[in-house]
């Protein structure tokens, strides 16, 4: 590896830790995205006011604290839109409303429900914390305020293996008895509202709701005997969320608006006001439009000449179950970006979106491969065919490959968010122009 290029995946990779760290939800994920691109001279829009745009200048809007879409535009004429999407959320526990379950007279374990599909084993043993938003009384009506309880705060403690002899032969984990962190004895009865209160700054009495999950307390680091593997909660699907964040930030449009787009709820189908499948991302399209004095059919004609690069994590080669893999298609960690292909369309990638990415990754410079799932294994979906059912245009599904998807901890390659940054810079300076025919020109 060149020493410049070792040098850049350093300094990325210590970007994308503290990102992760400080990520420790969907919430949190915006709140630092938002605040990254305030000091990158970015400025806030909101929905329900207004939009005043001027060319050439640089934009992002928030839909329930937990997505975002960041945009800039260039100084002359648009044509369409360039667009990278990823995720904010991931699968955790949530707190339920009524949150403390007394146990036998001696303990208290906090309520929780599964959200998304995760490993529920690497849960166990390990400190955890609780963190989200809460809803409070003010003087106006509601007010939104972000919490972390930065301590360890709970535990989901393992059944000791003298009363589980079967533990190490496979165990099927009950959510409503296995996974109930323990919170505190019978001392600590009633204080988990107060906790989260102080931790807010705001006084017990006046939170109404919240929306508070459970986070790994293990912070993201750098592993392997060359140092080739980092290993975080949440890279599934933050990773990619901070590579498109990298390249928007250097974005210079030249006739394509350039847009960083981040949903919640993929890990729970997408089907919310800002997931995948909402108007999120039409409302923002035509905001742009109307603003410029452009209607309806200056969208349509719009989304002939834009791309949708769909970016969530993909699945790697796993040393100890090679079997897992198809046969072929088989990605690696720090090999490239990863094309994720389905012949049922749950990857919207097909001959004519896959041939567009591979031109900006070799005209990046950057190694790519394919995956597929193996032909009788099902696999999951992602945001790109859901999103097309509100935007449909040209779609291509990415990922950065890992291993322990859905798992609290997981692991990837420190070479390849370096090689998606790098893609995501060409693909937002440049324009994916067509009419509708399969034929397309590529403007650098």
């Amino acid at each position: 590896m060149a020493t410049n290029k070792a040098t850049e995946i350093k300094k990325l990779n210590r970007k994308l830790m503290d990102f992760l760290d400080k990520s420790v939800n969907a919430f949190f994920a915006v709140e630092n995205m938002k605040n990254t691109l305030e000091e990158e001279g970015f400025q806030p829009l909101y929905e329900g006011e207004d939009w005043k745009l001027k060319k050439g200048g640089k934009y992002f809007v928030t839909r329930n604290g937990s997505a975002l879409i960041a945009f800039v535009l260039p100084e002359k004429p648009f044509k369409g839109f360039q667009m990278m999407a990823s995720h904010s959320d991931s699968p955790v526990f949530k707190i339920k409303g009524d949150p403390e379950l007394e146990v036998d007279k001696a303990y208290i374990q906090l309520n929780v429900e599964k959200y998304g599909g995760m490993i529920c084993s690497p849960w166990l043993d390990r400190p955890l914390s609780v963190a989200g938003r809460v809803l409070v009384k003010s003087a106006k009506g509601v007010e939104t305020k972000l919490v972390n309880i930065d301590r360890d705060l709970v535990i989901i403690p393992n059944l000791a293996i003298h009363m589980n002899r079967e533990v190490n032969d496979g165990y099927k984990f009950n959510a409503q008895k296995d996974m109930l962190p323990l919170f505190s004895t019978m001392e600590g009865k009633g204080s988990f509202k107060k906790t989260v209160a102080d931790a807010a700054s705001v006084k017990e009495e006046n939170i109404l709701d919240w929306d508070l999950f459970l986070y790994n307390r293990q912070k993201a680091t750098i592993l392997g005997g060359k140092e080739e593997f980092i290993g975080s909660g949440r890279l599934d699907d933050l990773q990619c969320a901070f590579s498109s964040l990298q390249g928007i930030l250097s974005a210079k449009p030249k006739e394509s608006v350039a847009l960083h787009c981040v949903y919640d709820n993929e890990e729970v189908g997408s089907g919310t006001k800002q997931g995948a499948a909402s108007t999120f991302l039409k409302d923002v399209l035509h905001r742009i439009l109307y603003a410029f004095g452009m209607g309806e059919e200056d969208y349509i004609k719009a989304l002939q000449n834009s791309f949708l690069v769909s970016a969530d994590n993909a699945h790697a080669v796993h040393p100890a179950h090679l079997d897992k893999a198809d046969a072929l298609n088989r990605p690696y960690m720090n090999k490239g970006i990863v094309l994720k292909y389905s012949a049922n369309q749950k990857y919207t990638t097909d001959a004519v979106s896959a041939a567009v990415f591979k031109s900006f990754c070799e005209k990046a410079k950057v190694p790519y491969q394919s995956f597929a799932n193996r032909s009788d294994m099902l696999g999951g979906s992602t945001l790109g065919n859901i999103s097309n059912s509100q935007v449909a245009l040209n779609t291509v599904d990415i990922g950065l490959p890992q291993l322990s998807m859905h798992s609290p901890y997981e692991t990837a390659g420190v070479e390849d968010t370096y090689y998606l940054v790098e893609v995501a810079k060409l693909f937002y300076s440049s324009s994916v122009l067509g009419r509708g025919d399969g034929n397309l020109e590529i403007r650098y």
